[in-house]
């Protein structure tokens, strides 16, 4: 006989504080494979082993599922025991994230730079080069030397070639002084992220925290009435919480594809964060919570929501919450990376062609901000549809 599956979308199919702990015993043992992972691959230096990397993101990814299912579901477990735990676990998920996030947000301001100054593509540079666009500069080291190839005479005694346009040309000039300048203090960011997360690794704090992971995966210290209680109405509340933060978003701007005033303040001295970024950094938070609880449903019924679309192609999924994920993450990376650029600016004794070339890269990055913003607008804004 056919294996039969709850529907999780099913408002009549029960789901009970067993599912809960089902979930969280599956996660806590993911979360002691991937330490195990690590351990192996002995934590290889910053930029290192793959495998490594992979470790420390299903670390990572079992400790955001775990913290997410014990703030939506605190009332079934024993809330001693669940806040000490939560703020541990986010705690790790930050400090493992910070090496990545780096990383990712020096490749995407670099990425950018070259496409601000006319180069398509990111070349392969040598160890420790800077590169931009082919057609307007010869590029030196990493200390950013850089040679307008558009004003140099041939070797031959020719004449020079013609000038570019001068905002280009401005921009070519500083954007390879601005890219080894974003190299420096992001790969030291990132190094001393890489060498915080190898201490905290190490410390007692994190092994009080996979102790209590090794024991979660065995027992979940469900309260009493847990077993018989329905997870549904729990997961409504964090469903009903996405939806009134998403209410209060200002989304008749972000159905514009420009937002002056967004502009405006981000090119301001002032380096405190950009007022209108928090409201969807929350949203994005909640989002995930959200997908989190549909998952501990999903897990009673034997799947992931996306395995449900692969495997169970009559299950409906909501694939405008994969869309509006996705957005609100391309927001949070365009407004790191634009206060990064930001940052780098207010270096002192800077050239005035540098801060031109991150002055550009800064607006370049909130107008991503903007447009992530529109995206989620529309991904938001559409039906729920079924899977294919």
């Amino acid at each position: 006989m056919a294996q039969q599956h709850l529907d999780p979308t099913d408002p009549t199919a029960e789901v009970t504080g067993d599912a809960l702990a089902a979930y969280l015993r599956a996660q806590a043992t993911e979360f002691l494979r991937a330490l195990r992972l690590h351990r192996e691959t002995g934590g290889a230096p910053a930029g290192g082993a793959e495998g490594s990397v992979d470790a420390a993101r299903a670390l990572r990814r079992s400790a955001r599922r775990i913290s997410g299912s014990l703030h939506t579901f605190r009332p079934l477990l024993d809330s001693d025991w669940s806040e000490e735990m939560r703020p541990e676990l986010a705690w790790l998920s930050g400090t493992l994230g910070l090496e990545h996030a780096y990383e990712a947000r020096l490749e995407r301001l670099l990425l950018a730079l070259h496409r601000l100054s006319g180069s398509a593509a990111l070349p392969a540079q040598p160890v420790g080069a800077v590169a931009v666009g082919p057609a307007d500069a010869a590029v030196g080291s990493r200390t950013g030397t850089v040679r307008p190839r558009a004003l140099a005479a041939d070797s031959a005694g020719g004449p020079a070639r013609p000038a570019p346009v001068p905002e280009r040309g401005s921009l070519t000039v500083g954007a390879a002084k601005a890219g080894a300048l974003l190299e420096r203090q992001l790969t030291l960011a990132r190094t001393r992220a890489h060498s915080t997360a190898l201490q905290a690794l190490g410390s007692s704090r994190f092994h009080a925290v996979a102790d209590r992971v090794a024991v979660l995966a065995s027992e979940v210290p469900l309260t009493p009435a847990a077993p018989t209680t329905g997870l549904r109405p729990l997961a409504a509340a964090a469903q009903e919480r996405l939806t009134d933060a998403v209410a209060a978003l200002p989304l008749v701007t972000a159905g514009h594809p420009y937002n002056a005033e967004a502009l405006v303040h981000g090119l301001s001295p002032d380096p405190s964060p950009h007022p209108q970024d928090g409201p969807w950094h929350q949203v994005r938070l909640l989002l995930r919570l959200h997908r989190y609880a549909r998952e501990v449903l999903c897990a009673a019924a034997g799947a992931s929501p996306l395995e449900r679309s692969r495997e169970f192609p009559g299950a409906p999924v909501d694939v405008r919450l994969l869309a509006a994920a996705q957005a609100l993450n391309r927001h949070r990376d365009a407004s790191e990376a634009a206060a990064a650029a930001a940052q780098a600016a207010r270096t002192p004794r800077i050239a005035p062609a540098t801060a031109y070339a991150l002055g550009v890269l800064h607006a370049d990055q909130r107008h991503e901000v903007e447009a992530a913003r529109f995206a989620f607008q529309q991904a938001w804004r559409q039906q729920a549809v079924g899977a294919p």
